[in-house]
C-alpha cells in the first residue's frame, strides 16, 4: 500500500506541476490585442483538463490508500498493545488506572493514526513537489532557481527550533487526558456510589480542576506548535517576493517570456508549499509523536515470566498442597504474607479467615499464580507449581471471587465462558447445581438472554453464574472467596448445600468472613498481619479461647 501510495503521488504531483507549464503556453498564445491563436489554446486546454483528471484520480487513490495504512497501524499498535495487557503480570495493571490503559488503546492510537495519515497525505507529496518542482525551476531559469533552492530551506530552522520546545507540552497533555479518563471511567463504574455519599459536588470539583489542567496544557502546546506555521510563511513570503522581482526583471531584459515567469512563480509556490505545510503539520505530528510513546510503555510492560524450560502440562492432580515458608510483598517495604507453612492433604477443605488486610485473598492469589512468591515454594502433588504450566495450574483450580465478573454476552456464554465447547444441557445442569436455573428461565429469553452490564442482573444472580461456571468446569481444586456473600439466606442454604456436594473429593480453600458456614472445614487457618497465628478444626480454635474464639463469638452475639 505504501508503494501505491508512493506511485500515486508522483503521478499525481507530476501531472499538476505541468499544469503551470500549460498556463504559461496558453498566455505566450496571446501575441496582443486580436491576436490569439485560439486553435493552439484548444489543444492546450484539452491537455490541461487531461492532466487536471490524472492528477485528481491519482491524488484519490493515495489518499485512500493512506487512509487505509495509518487506520492499519493503529489496529496493529492496538491489537499489539491489547495482547500485551494479556501477557504481562497483574502487577502491570495494579499500578496502571484502568482508564488510562483504555486511553492509550483507544484515543492515543486514534491520534497515531491521524498524525500519520498528515505525514503520508502531506509529507509524502510535499517531498515528490520539492523533487520535481526543482527540477523544473532548473530548466525555466538556472540562476533564479538556485537562489529559490538555496534560500527556503532556512525557513525549516525555526520550525525546528520550536518543534524542539512542543514536544514536552504534548507528553503533559496526554498524560492529564489519560489521568481524566481514568477518573471518569472510575465515577461512571461506580456511579451507584458516587450518588449514595453524595459526592457529586466532590466529583465535579476535582474533574474541573483535571479539565483545568487539560486545558491549559492542551492551549500551551497548541500555541507553541502553531508558531511554526506562520514562522515559515513569512520566511517563504518574502523569497516568494524576491523571486517576483528577480523574473519581472528577466521578462523585462526578454532572458523570460510571460508566459514563462508565470509557470515560474507558480513552481516558486509550489516548492515553498510543502515547507508551509510541513509546519502546519508540526501539531498533529507532535501530539502523535507523544500518544506513540504512551502505546509503546503498555507495549512494552515486562510480559509475565515464562514456564520454566521443562514445566509440566497438568491436566488432572490429587489435590495435595503444600506450602513452604512463603513470603510475599506487593511493595517490598510492606510485606503482606510472612514465612507460611502448610500441608494441605488430598480432598481437604481449609478454610481461611482473619481481619481485613491480613492477606487472605493474597494467599488466593500465589496459589493461582497471579503473583510468584518471593521467598519460600508452593507446590502441588510434590511438585513446585513454578514447573508447572500456567496455564494447566489454573485449569486446576474453580474460583468464585466476592466481586462477580460478567461479560457482555448471553447468560449461556456467560456461563460457558471457562468452557466455550460445554453443550446446552452440560450448561443447564450447572445452573441447576447452582440453583440459577429458576431465574434464568423467568428472564426475557431465558438462557439467550443478553447481559449488556451490572445493572441487568442482580449482585446475587451474577454470583450465581460465578458458581454455576465452576460446576460446569468441574475443575480438581476450588477456591472460594466469599462465594456466596451476595446471596439471599434461603438461596444461600441451598447453594452452600450444592458446594458441599461439589468440594465432595476436591481440595478447596475457603476464604469466610461468616465463621458460621465454615464449621465443617477440616482445617482452619487465622490470619492477621501477614502472619498464621493459629490454626486448627473449628472445635480446637474455640478451646484455644484466641483470636478465632473471640472472632466467632462476637459474630453470635451480634446474630442474637
Amino acid at each position: 500500500m505504501l508503494l501505491i501510495c508512493g506511485v500515486s503521488a508522483v503521478i499525481s504531483v507530476g501531472a499538476f506541476l505541468l499544469l503551470p507549464v500549460i498556463t504559461g503556453r496558453v498566455i505566450d498564445q496571446i501575441i496582443g490585442a486580436g491576436q490569439v491563436d485560439f486553435d493552439a489554446v484548444i489543444v492546450l486546454l484539452r491537455h490541461f483538463a487531461a492532466l487536471l483528471a490524472t492528477a485528481a484520480v491519482f491524488q484519490w487513490i493515495m489518499l485512500v490508500q493512506a487512509r487505509r495504512i495509518s487506520a492499519g497501524v493503529a489496529q496493529d499498535l492496538r491489537r499489539d498493545a491489547f495482547g500485551c495487557i494479556h501477557k504481562a503480570p497483574l502487577e502491570a495493571l495494579d499500578r496502571h488506572p484502568h482508564g488510562d490503559v483504555v486511553s492509550r488503546l483507544i484515543s492515543d492510537a486514534e491520534t497515531v493514526a491521524d498524525g500519520l495519515l498528515q505525514a503520508i497525505s502531506g509529507l509524502l507529496p510535499g517531498f515528490v513537489t520539492v523533487l520535481v518542482t526543482m527540477v523544473l525551476m532548473l530548466l525555466l531559469d538556472l540562476r533564479i532557481a538556485l537562489f529559490v533552492i538555496v534560500v527556503t530551506p532556512l525557513s525549516i530552522l525555526p520550525a525546528r527550533f520550536i518543534a524542539r520546545r512542543t514536544r514536552r507540552h504534548f507528553q503533559a497533555q496526554n498524560a492529564v487526558q489519560g489521568k481524566m479518563s481514568a477518573f471518569v471511567s472510575e465515577l461512571v463504574q461506580n456511579r451507584a456510589q458516587v450518588m449514595a455519599t453524595n459526592y457529586e459536588e466532590r466529583a465535579q470539583a476535582i474533574f474541573d480542576a483535571e479539565n483545568e489542567r487539560f486545558f491549559k496544557a492542551n492551549v500551551r502546546a497548541t500555541f507553541y506548535s502553531s508558531l511554526a506555521n506562520p514562522t515559515t510563511r513569512f520566511v517563504n513570503g518574502i523569497i516568494y517576493a524576491a523571486v517576483a522581482i528577480f523574473g519581472a526583471l528577466s521578462a523585462v531584459s526578454g532572458v523570460l517570456t510571460i508566459g514563462s515567469l508565470s509557470a515560474f512563480l507558480a513552481y516558486a509556490h509550489q516548492y515553498t508549499r510543502p515547507f508551509n505545510e510541513g509546519a502546519a503539520h508540526l501539531t498533529q505530528l507532535q501530539a502523535a509523536w507523544a500518544a506513540l510513546e504512551r502505546i509503546y510503555a503498555v507495549i512494552d510492560w515486562p510480559a509475565e515470566a515464562a514456564d520454566a524450560p521443562g514445566a509440566v502440562h497438568l491436566t488432572d492432580c490429587a489435590g495435595e498442597v503444600s506450602l513452604r515458608h512463603v513470603s510475599f510483598a506487593y511493595d517490598k517495604d510492606r510485606p503482606v504474607l510472612q514465612d507460611i507453612s502448610l500441608d494441605v492433604s488430598k480432598g481437604a477443605h481449609v478454610a481461611i479467615v482473619g481481619p481485613t488486610g491480613s492477606g487472605k485473598t493474597t494467599l488466593m492469589n500465589l496459589l493461582m499464580r497471579f503473583y510468584d512468591a518471593d521467598q519460600g515454594e508452593i507446590s502441588v502433588d510434590g511438585r513446585a507449581i513454578a514447573q508447572i504450566e500456567r496455564g494447566a495450574l489454573r485449569r486446576l483450580y474453580g474460583m468464585v471471587l466476592q466481586d462477580s465478573w460478567i461479560r457482555r454476552g448471553t447468560v449461556r456464554e456467560n456461563i460457558a465462558y471457562g468452557r466455550p465447547d460445554a453443550t446446552m444441557e452440560e450448561i443447564i445442569e450447572a445452573a441447576k447445581a447452582a440453583h440459577a436455573h429458576s431465574f434464568i428461565m423467568g428472564l426475557r429469553q431465558g438462557y439467550d438472554t443478553l447481559i449488556t452490564g451490572e445493572d441487568s442482573l442482580s449482585a446475587g444472580q451474577r454470583q450465581l453464574i460465578s458458581i454455576a461456571r465452576v460446576f460446569l468446569a468441574k475443575p480438581a481444586m476450588l477456591l472460594l472467596d466469599e462465594a456466596t456473600s451476595s446471596i439471599d439466606t434461603r438461596t444461600e442454604i441451598l447453594v452452600q448445600d450444592s458446594l458441599r456436594r461439589l468440594m465432595g473429593g476436591r481440595t478447596s480453600f475457603i476464604v469466610a468472613h461468616r465463621l458460621g458456614t465454615i464449621k465443617g472445614a477440616s482445617v482452619i487457618l487465622v490470619m492477621e498481619r501477614g502472619r498464621v497465628i493459629e490454626q486448627g478444626t473449628h472445635g480446637e480454635l474455640l478451646a484455644q479461647n484466641g483470636l478465632y474464639g473471640r472472632l466467632y463469638k462476637s459474630q453470635f452475639e451480634n446474630a442474637k
